[in-house]
């Protein structure tokens, strides 16, 4: 008898097994994206509890927990090395100066009006000043900076863009440190910006990629206001060159954020070592200014909890019906702060970059037009056909990026692995152009769960998981498309040959 009863669950398996290999990818779909999961996840991830999951708030480490749980549910696999289903990220938060005194041969300057501290902590510095031009390697040169100050002017007296001036001025800062110095001050006279708008850039808190507590100790660096070289002329007279610099409330901590990530394996012997990695960030910018409504809560419905739960949505279905590639998830922090989520996985990959043969980001500002899913890049990788072919599956039409102006490719998590080489286009909500119901809602308090429209969502959530069945059963690996910018890049990362 028990063997009878064996037999028959053993063929009720046999049977089950049979018909899940033979439905057909749409099918494999259409079996596990649902309107009411989608609506659930997003309106949990864009709750008012979780206060707009800013990176290195408490919340957003809620909104990691429930995403990681969401993974392990579904049947993903946490990633061998990793702490389970996270990736540490050394984030630091950096708290402004509430106060600050720079002097320099019998001359004080006062915090704000005179200079700005962009690096530092609490303390008392004091020195021998070293005038290092503009503080550049080459500036460097038989100077011995060890236990000094370094004095420098800002820029390399080609760039005029505060962004250019200010990348320039973080890998002076790494210089300067890194040759023993004790401090940077740099001449800023750029007409560029206003001086009142970089004291709103550095008397804020801020969030980098630096986990300083490796690269060693912490060193005071400053812009002083010098529009008229009138300060740096005083001081390059001055006989005694001696600076002492004070910063009071300046902080530094590690934030506890990480990126979450699981994976589930192919069945292809052969295919299973390609991955493709479904991406999206799930931070948002937190609280801010209140609206006409009194809302301070910048929820980020759209960007970018919608995207957050595409990559859920292909979790539920790849872990339920794998693909003959591997799939790798990831859910990045920091994106908001310049990428740092993605960034950091970049270079520090989980699975090796080499074994990525496909990004498929997702990331959105909103939509205007719920007929069309917007690819950023849709037409610069092998994979554009598959990609439409899933969204007319669902009656939609896939579109390139029709806001060029808006240099959209460059500002989510998609282009840190594109630098590597590896095709990787971000899949966003419908939108005509960047306009109407796109910067209503971007970054703004109206951002709500109740403001999108879960019919489209649906068709836009089934037409990606299609698309990713579509090219994770592919035959041909894809690529990047001839002539593309990362082309070569890629052709170099994968060791491939013209």
């Amino acid at each position: 008898m028990k063997k009878n009863v064996f037999n028959g669950i053993l063929a009720l398996l046999l049977l089950t097994i049979a018909a899940c290999e033979q439905k057909t990818d749409l099918e494999k779909t259409m079996d596990t994206v649902s309107q009411h999961t989608i609506k659930d996840h997003i309106y949990y991830l864009a709750s008012d509890e979780l206060k707009g999951r800013n990176t290195g708030s408490e919340e957003i480490l809620i909104a990691a927990n429930y995403l990681a749980n969401q993974l392990e549910k579904y049947g993903a696999q946490p990633i061998a090395g990793q702490d389970g289903y996270f990736q540490a990220i050394p984030l630091r938060k950096k708290t402004p100066a509430t106060a600050g005194h720079f002097e320099y041969g019998g001359r004080a300057f006062d915090l704000n009006e005179d200079f700005l501290v962009v690096e530092g902590k609490t303390g008392n510095y004091e020195g021998e000043v070293v005038y290092l031009n503009y503080g550049l390697e080459d500036d460097y040169t038989n100077a011995d900076v060890s236990g000094k100050m370094v004095f420098a002017k800002a820029g390399n007296g080609e760039v005029s863009d505060r962004r250019e001036i200010l990348q320039l001025s973080r890998e002076k800062y790494e210089l300067a440190r890194s040759k023993g110095a004790t401090g940077l001050v740099e001449f800023y006279n750029s007409p560029a910006t206003p001086w009142n708008q970089l004291g709103f850039l550095f008397n804020r808190v801020n969030i980098s990629l630096d986990s300083f507590e490796e690269k060693g100790e912490i060193i005071p660096h400053l812009w002083l206001k010098d529009l008229d070289n009138a300060n740096q002329r005083y001081m390059m007279t001055r006989s005694i060159k001696r600076a002492s610099i004070e910063i009071e409330g300046m902080q530094n901590e590690l934030t506890k954020d990480r990126n979450v990530v699981a994976m589930v394996e192919g069945t292809d012997p052969d295919l299973k070592d390609e991955f493709i990695m479904f991406s999206a960030h799930y931070d948002h910018v937190g609280i801010g200014r209140p609206n006409e409504e009194g809302d301070s809560i910048y929820n980020g419905t759209r960007d970018n909890a919608i995207g957050s739960v595409t990559v859920l949505s292909a979790a539920e279905n790849i872990a339920k019906y794998p693909m003959k590639r591997s799939a790798l998830f990831v859910l990045f922090t920091g994106e908001e702060k310049g990428l740092l989520g993605s960034r950091y996985l970049a270079d520090h990959p989980v699975i090796p970059n080499d074994e990525i043969v496909f990004c498929w980001n997702s990331d959105n500002a909103g939509y205007n037009d719920t007929t069309v899913s917007t690819i950023i890049g849709l037409e610069r990788t092998t994979a554009s056909g598959m990609i439409k072919e899933a969204n007319e599956a669902f009656g939609l039409t896939a579109i390139d990026d029709p806001a060029g102006e808006q240099g959209l490719f460059d500002r989510s998590d998609n282009v840190s692995f594109a630098r590597k080489g590896i095709p990787a286009p971000t899949y966003s909500l419908g939108f005509r152009s960047f306009s109407g119901d796109v910067t209503k809602y971007y970054h703004q308090a109206g951002d709500n769960p109740n403001t999108v429209d879960y019919d489209y969502l649906e068709k836009f959530f089934k037409s990606y998981v299609y698309a990713s069945r579509l090219i994770g059963n592919a035959a041909e690996t894809p690529f990047w498309l001839p002539g593309d910018k990362y082309y070569e890049t890629g052709m170099e990362l994968y060791g491939k040959e013209d």
